[in-house]
């Protein structure tokens, strides 16, 4: 016997006050994504957040739903980011995942995104039907340091025997990379890097119709999904924890001292993504380039992901980055049916990487 239980904003505020979510064998969500979908400026008290799927009275499955909403001239149009959906294995065959999407459709009237999903729940999502994908975005992954050690014994665990010969040829391997790279020097232009943004970045961006807003942002930054400290919680089975986890917003100013670009920028344990830019025109994006470089040399950036077209394009075209290599990336966007017939057909959304739960994590 299969019973679903939604919690709006009050009710993910007692069940995480109470430890109520602590009593399953697996967590449901963290303490902290809780307080982060509570926080959500966008959430009505009436709305879903948590959708909890139990079988025979043991928790079964979840699914999460961040509330968003487009600015379509004096309307607001609702709907939500699906995120979280999880079955336990014990659960599997028995039709929890369709149940949690149907309830999560019932909650939002059909008006749903998702983004960011494995292989095998695409094949689901698209199976249920009514689903449309739209405004794709076409990413590169750039890496900068080799790491075969992690990377061969992940794909042949047989090899571990191999891993102190393996460390020795990265460290090998690296080290002259280091020393092509220790050519980079810090920028000769002006830039700032600040943990919030300031009057002057909220000036800026509101110079941008369309964009996300400084208070939206803002709210994403301070409410993370991810918190720095310890490593992965084996009962959480998604991102709760990293040993570096931090936002960097930039400002980089002409020659005449005006701001020409700001960007947020997201580390995580060497993983450097770019959520958010805003510039003036395609090509004051070079002066980000060169920032880049510099700012990825002195961090110890391993690899770098960015869906800014633009920017991978003078990226391309500069030939300066300190990458030794690269890889396509696509994301996908599936919205249904019923979100798009309410939206004109000419919108665009301007999605940018940060849009949704990606800044999240």
């Amino acid at each position: 016997m299969m019973q679903l239980k939604t919690l709006n904003k009050k009710e993910l505020k007692d069940f995480i006050t109470s430890g109520d979510y602590l009593q399953y064998d697996f967590l449901p969500i963290t303490e902290h994504r809780a307080k982060s979908h509570i926080n959500n400026p966008k959430t009505t008290d009436e709305q879903t957040l948590l959708i909890l799927a139990f079988y025979e009275g043991k928790l079964a499955g979840y699914m999460g739903c961040l509330p968003d909403y487009f600015s379509v001239e004096d309307k607001k149009i609702s709907f939500a980011w699906l995120s979280t959906l999880y079955v336990s294995e014990e659960f599997r065959g028995k039709k929890i995942a369709k149940a949690l999407l149907m309830k999560a459709l019932e909650a939002y009237e059909n008006r749903v995104i998702m983004a960011e999903f494995t292989k095998e729940a695409e094949v689901f999502f698209n199976h249920m039907g009514n689903v449309e994908n739209i405004f794709p975005k076409s990413g590169k992954r750039y890496y900068f340091k080799v790491d075969a050690t992690e990377m061969i014994i992940g794909k042949m665990p047989w090899t571990k025997t191999l891993s102190p010969l393996l460390q020795i040829a990265d460290g090998i391997t690296n080290s002259l990379v280091g020393l092509k790279n220790s050519k980079i020097k810090k920028t000769d232009f002006r830039f700032e890097t600040l943990k919030h943004a300031d009057a002057e970045i909220l000036d800026f961006v509101n110079t941008f119709p369309g964009k996300r807003s400084i208070s939206e942002i803002n709210y994403f930054v301070e409410n993370p999904w991810v918190m720095k400290g310890r490593k992965k919680d084996n009962h959480y089975f998604f991102s709760s924890y990293a040993e570096v986890f931090k936002y960097i917003w930039v400002k980089i100013y002409d020659l005449k001292g005006n701001l020409e670009t700001c960007s947020l920028l997201l580390l995580r344990d060497g993983h450097l993504k770019i959520p958010y830019i805003f510039s003036k025109t395609d090509e004051n994006l070079t002066r980000l380039i060169h920032f880049l470089s510099y700012f990825i040399i002195e961090n110890k950036v391993k690899m770098m992901t960015n869906y800014n077209v633009a920017l991978n394009k003078k990226i391309k075209e500069f030939n300066i980055f300190p990458n030794i290599y690269e890889k396509d990336f696509k994301r996908d966007y599936l919205f249904r049916h019923e979100l798009l017939q309410e939206l004109p057909k000419d919108f665009n959304p301007e999605l940018q990487d940060g849009d949704g739960d990606c800044l999240m994590t």
